[in-house]
């Protein structure tokens, strides 16, 4: 978005670094520390109830989804945090930028190729499909603030990373 600056010269105002930098943030930090707290309580109460009545390959599924469901929220958790103290003058921009190069988000997940996601607890499966979403929001926003990473997108082509992390789950190894 292009606006007009009073010498004449077009501004240009980046809009997710606006929101990211802004008294908005507050809301996506609520919406991303609720979500982190909301599945804590699950996986520690309900989800571990609901795991104990699935088929054994889909206890090891819901093994391997709650560790990836886990990694990605704290991931997620750590950058609305770096966020939150560049937004409080806690850190400079470019201490948030040298931290963030830290913090992953890129946590893939296996419901769209595994067949036995369907039997997953739909909480679960929820749970999982709202931390991708804002996953997803977060990536776009950090691309636009900081650069873009490619990384995920690698990684998506190759799929073989996501199979061996379920197998080593499923055998302990």
């Amino acid at each position: 978005m292009r606006m007009e600056a009073g010498s004449g010269q077009a501004a240009t105002i980046n809009l997710a670094e606006h929101r990211v930098f802004s008294g908005s943030f507050k809301k996506l930090y609520g919406e991303g520390m609720h979500l982190v707290e909301e599945a804590a309580e699950y996986l520690d109460g309900q989800g571990r109830l609901e795991a104990k009545s699935l088929t054994r390959i889909a206890a090891t599924l819901y093994a391997a989804e709650s560790m990836r469901l886990t990694t990605r929220l704290m991931q997620i958790a750590s950058w609305l945090l770096l966020q939150r103290a560049a937004n409080s003058g806690e850190m400079t921009r470019d201490q948030v930028a040298a931290e963030k190069s830290k913090v992953r988000l890129d946590t893939a997940s296996a419901f769209d190729t595994d067949n036995s996601w369907g039997e997953l607890p739909a909480a679960f499966r929820d749970l999982v499909d709202r931390s991708l979403r804002l996953q997803s929001l977060v990536r776009r926003m950090d691309g636009e603030v900081y650069g873009a990473d490619d990384s995920f997108e690698r990684r998506a082509l190759n799929p073989v990373s996501d199979q061996i992390t379920l197998l080593k789950t499923a055998f302990g190894r």
